[in-house]
């Protein structure tokens, strides 16, 4: 199984569950190139060379968080690949990020569950915490069809309310990752660009 933010301080249609919009909430899409979103204070963990900054501080959560369920479709057509993944605590709230490389614009299929598993698969997916952030991101490719080495991201520490990260594979153009968290909190769903990166930000409750 594989796994994949920010510098953290500010953090493709595959598969069934995210074919139906009922129900759901469609994430805004933000781009920005402001590097200093991604450099502030933070507790950071996971990625092979992240370390804390500090900057200003004031970092705000993205978007407008709620714990509904969010999907978003891929811009098609879009090959990528998380090459990273990072989580790190701020005040306020919790930031997750998905570094992204390839060609497209993501989209995802997110939703809480106490029973995460395996796409393809079905196998029960064991993780620490109370519950699960189920992340499937669309629009994705394997390495090899990039001419890269697999990132073997694995299993990513967690900070804050986030427990873990860990990475279930690509199957079909969606790439799986299962939060675990100690409670069932508002999040919400971002692109940033240049680096291009999904973000979640969950409020601490």
């Amino acid at each position: 199984m594989a796994v994949g933010a920010l510098g953290l301080a500010a953090c493709g249609t595959g598969g069934t569950e995210g074919a139906s919009d009922a129900g759901t909430t469609s994430a805004e899409t933000t781009t920005t190139t402001e590097t200093e979103r991604e450099t502030q204070s933070a507790t950071v963990t996971g990625g092979s060379d992240i370390s804390a900054t500090s900057a200003d501080a004031g970092v705000t959560p993205l978007g407008n968080a709620d714990s509904s369920m969010k999907t978003l479709r891929p811009e098609a057509p879009s090959q990528l690949l998380v090459t990273d993944v990072r989580v790190g605590s701020h005040e306020g709230f919790d930031r997750i990020v998905f570094d992204l490389t390839g060609e497209g614009t993501p989209g995802w299929f997110i939703d809480y569950t106490e029973q995460p598993t395996q796409q393809g698969s079905g196998h029960p997916i064991p993780y620490q915490g109370a519950v699960a952030l189920n992340v499937n991101l669309d629009g994705m490719t394997y390495p090899f069809q990039l001419g890269m080495e697999d990132p073997g991201i694995g299993t990513v520490p967690g900070a804050g309310n986030v427990t873990e990260v860990i990475s279930s594979g690509t199957f079909e153009g969606r790439s799986q990752f299962v939060v675990g968290l100690s409670d069932r909190l508002p999040y919400s769903v971002q692109v940033l660009e240049n680096p291009q990166r999904v973000v979640i930000d969950i409020l601490q409750g």
